[in-house]
């Protein structure tokens, strides 16, 4: 659909965002504009994404994520903002809060500053044992020395979301441990892992903060994990107006006061546009 002509309900739901205060929460599906794919979205095949508690359990799960992960981020890495991470970047002055489930920092990089990672970003590294952060760059150089070929042997393999290939001989990955000693880890949210405390506790003050006069915009999310719906609650709760832009269904959809089979891009600039 293009919004140069919209709906009814995408019309009266632009008209409701562009004059309140808002929050905005972002899921995977607002990268797929930029070449990633999302783990629900229509037609996306069943995935089962490592753990946390996998990861932690033995050294060969933590050698089969990152053999995987290092071909992931060659494609990953080199994602660029598409128009609705632009469009959020523009709004970016005058929203509450930019709350996002991903973790490919492609909202950063357009330039949104007003923003909690909710899950984390792939680019950063943390050791399990010393808690020391790096720089995912740096690890990859180092992946690359102590792994010559792999990117060439296994270049072909079909991408999944958060960094992931569809891989499964990697017994002979050579994975770099911290100089203390520890295992090294992405330093985002895995599947069972909790979200740091602090990060929940300011979406949530950013969500009450709206109260009647404000809303809640989803955008490419299907809220299948509490990490995000239960901000949709929240403000249903709060009686705060809630728009779901979202291609398929979403756990919110009985809490929206509009739910819009839209493109994320599309509904985003012409959101943007209209603040302007």
């Amino acid at each position: 659909m293009s919004l140069a002509a919209p709906l009814p309900a995408a019309d009266e739901a632009l008209d409701l965002l562009a004059t309140r205060p808002l929050v905005v929460l972002t899921g995977a599906g607002l990268s797929t504009d930029s070449g990633i794919p999302d783990y629900r979205g229509p037609g996306a095949p069943s995935r089962a994404p490592m753990t946390y508690q996998e990861f932690v359990a033995t050294p060969e799960a933590q050698q089969r994520y990152w053999a995987r992960s290092h071909l992931g981020w060659q494609r990953m890495g080199r994602a660029e903002p598409n128009d609705g991470h632009h469009a959020l970047a523009r709004l970016d002055p005058a929203l509450g809060l930019l709350i996002t489930q991903n973790v490919d920092g492609l909202h950063e990089s357009a330039g949104s500053r007003r923003l909690v990672a909710l899950h984390g970003r792939v680019a950063d590294v943390v050791c399990l044992t010393c808690r020391t952060t790096s720089s995912r760059a740096a690890l990859e150089t180092e992946l690359d020395a102590l792994n010559p070929g792999w990117l060439e042997r296994h270049g072909w393999v079909e991408s999944r979301p958060d960094g992931d290939v569809d891989l499964d001989d990697t017994r002979d990955f050579v994975v770099p441990r911290c100089p203390c000693g520890g295992p090294l880890k992405p330093d985002v949210v895995f599947f069972g892992e909790n979200v740091p405390p602090d990060r929940v506790a300011r979406c949530y003050a950013a969500v009450e903060a709206l109260g009647h006069d404000g809303a809640l915009l989803v955008a490419g999310s299907s809220l299948t994990v509490m990490s995000g719906l239960r901000f949709v609650k929240r403000a249903a709760q709060r009686g705060t107006p809630v728009v779901i832009v979202n291609r398929g269904p979403t756990r919110g959809d009985a809490l929206a006061s509009y739910k819009l089979e839209v493109g994320c891009s599309e509904f985003l600039g012409e959101l943007a546009a209209r603040v302007a």
